[in-house]
């Protein structure tokens, strides 16, 4: 059965509430120890299209205990339409072909404070962030997303800068992905020494652009070098990032290895071995709030706990009854993911003839590359009543699917850091993953889920069949679910590694600053 968008509305009870209870996490000391601008494209409180917009949203607010920061996202429509008020604060001159632009201010209700970068021409538009295609990507991409990403990261520069007439001015920049590269750069070239970390969340997508745009970006002449932001005759956003920041971070330490080898580098390897060598280079991985809690979640049907099954299995009724699967006491896989070639949903596809024939069942959720797709909906038309899928993405769905699916599917070709194996884990559905990057730092091989070790049919084959074995081995399955459950993976962890990387950069900003005087 393929679910369409008509479906999109839900018709879940709601048993349980959050706990109101709950100190915020936003109650900031009086005496914050970093004034810190997080500058991201996206943050799931209004736009979200993967992993970075559920980072952008929880980790400020993790560390929000700790320092004064607050966020810079441009003013896309879904932003303007939150019903959040704005208030202007601060302009910005037009630069070489960058368009003026005013910086607004709202406020969460729990106290988070956000900059927009108001400029109608670039921001407010129908579509995705980065375009109008699955992810804005590739041919679905904005033709002027260099124009709309170098406006935000100059914006940053001049916040940074004091430039934009705010009444704040940040200590720090904490920039993500190729969309903010060009912040640091900006910096330099503007001839401030404001410190910076700069994160990848994904190496893959690095902002390409022909060199015959750096004029109209405001990039000088200088700076088009194999030392600065030429890479192999284009203009890369991401390596400017990882040039000019003070620090580069990314979100697991074994992504923070792959990436310095020629498999994973994506052409920047090089670069990126000279990072680590200087001690610029680290992974901090990425965390859950706890709204993803399944005593308390009110997305689910039925809340569950590690000792009560009960709200697990209403979940799982709840997931074969919208997807149109038959009653089963077989095993629940799930894949929510984009769907799209790094995701290994290939792999998928083809092991689900066997997972069926097993006596399992198989149920989608997410859009991606068209042709992909397109096979889902016939995988789904092939086994009725076994395999479901919808083209799309609903939060409540997702969260239904991870609460009621027994094993979640991740063979990622390459995966950074990962968050759905960690929201599985927390709602009892053991994670199947390839043994890469944030997967592998997550994931304990037997104890929490399931690791295959090489990206081929018959090694995703390997541990299928052994999650087979354990869900039969009843016993060995409620044990692993427990210990899933537990071994959890907060935003806390992250606050201490954070801070010191911000202490260290800042102090070594202080030095520099001293002996230029």
């Amino acid at each position: 059965m393929t679910i369409t968008a008509s479906d999109l509305t839900l018709d879940v009870p709601h048993d349980t509430q959050r706990n109101r209870d709950e100190p915020s996490v936003l109650a900031t000391p009086s005496h914050p120890s970093q004034r810190i601008l997080f500058v991201t494209p996206e943050i799931a409180d209004f736009v979200k299209v993967g992993g970075l917009g559920d980072v952008s949203s929880a980790l400020p607010r993790a560390l929000a205990a700790h320092h004064d920061i607050r966020i810079l996202i441009p003013a896309y429509r879904e932003v303007l339409n939150s019903g959040l008020t704005i208030r202007r604060v601060g302009s910005l001159p037009a630069h070489a072909d960058l368009p003026a632009c005013e910086v607004g201010e709202m406020t969460c209700a729990d106290g988070l404070i956000i900059y927009v970068l108001l400029c109608p021409e670039l921001y407010e538009r129908e579509g995705g962030p980065y375009g109008t295609g699955p992810g804005g990507y590739g041919s679905g991409g904005w033709n002027d997303n260099d124009i709309r990403f170098a406006r935000l990261s100059l914006a940053a520069a001049e916040i940074a800068a004091g430039h934009a007439g705010l009444d704040w001015q940040p200590q720090l920049l904490h920039l993500n992905d190729w969309t903010c590269g060009l912040a640091p750069a900006y910096l330099r070239w503007l001839g401030h020494t404001v410190p910076s970390v700069f994160t990848i969340h994904n190496l893959a997508y690095q902002g390409l652009y022909d060199k015959s745009r750096c004029a109209a970006l405001g990039i000088p002449e200088s700076a088009f070098h194999i030392e600065g932001v030429e890479y192999y005759d284009k203009l890369s956003f991401m390596k400017a990032g990882i040039v000019y920041a003070s620090y580069v971070t990314t979100v697991s330490a074994t992504y923070a290895q792959e990436i310095t080898t020629p498999e994973f580098g994506c052409g920047l390897d090089g670069l990126l071995r000279c990072k680590a060598e200087q001690g610029r280079l680290s992974g901090i991985p990425n965390g859950i709030d706890d709204s993803w809690d399944p005593r308390t979640d009110a997305h689910l049907v039925q809340a569950f706990s590690a000792n009560d099954w009960r709200g697990k299995r209403a979940n799982a009724d709840y997931v074969r009854h919208r997807f149109g699967l038959a009653p089963s006491a077989g095993p629940l896989f799930a894949m929510v993911s984009r769907m799209v070639h790094q995701k290994g949903v290939d792999l998928v596809i083809e092991a689900a003839p066997s997972i069926v024939q097993a006596g399992g069942q198989l149920v989608f959720i997410g859009s991606g590359e068209q042709r992909v797709e397109a096979q889902l909906d016939r995988l789904a038309e092939r086994y009725p009543g076994a395999v479901g899928a919808y083209i799309g993405f609903a939060e409540e769905e997702a969260r239904c699917i991870y609460a009621g699916s027994d094993f979640l599917l991740m063979p990622s070709r390459f995966e950074p850091c990962g968050l759905s194996q960690m929201y599985a884990q927390r709602f009892g559905s053991l994670p199947i993953a390839h043994r890469t990057g944030g997967l592998a730092d997550t994931i304990e091989d037997g104890v929490t889920g399931f690791l295959f070790d090489e990206v081929n049919q018959a090694s995703f084959m390997q541990a299928i069949q052994q999650a087979f074995s354990v869900y039969h081995s009843t016993e060995l399955f409620y044990a692993m679910r427990r210990a899933a459950m537990t071994g959890r993976y907060h935003w806390r962890q992250s606050i201490a590694p954070y801070t010191q990387l911000y202490q260290r950069i800042s102090a070594e900003a202080g030095v520099e600053a001293q002996a230029a005087e």
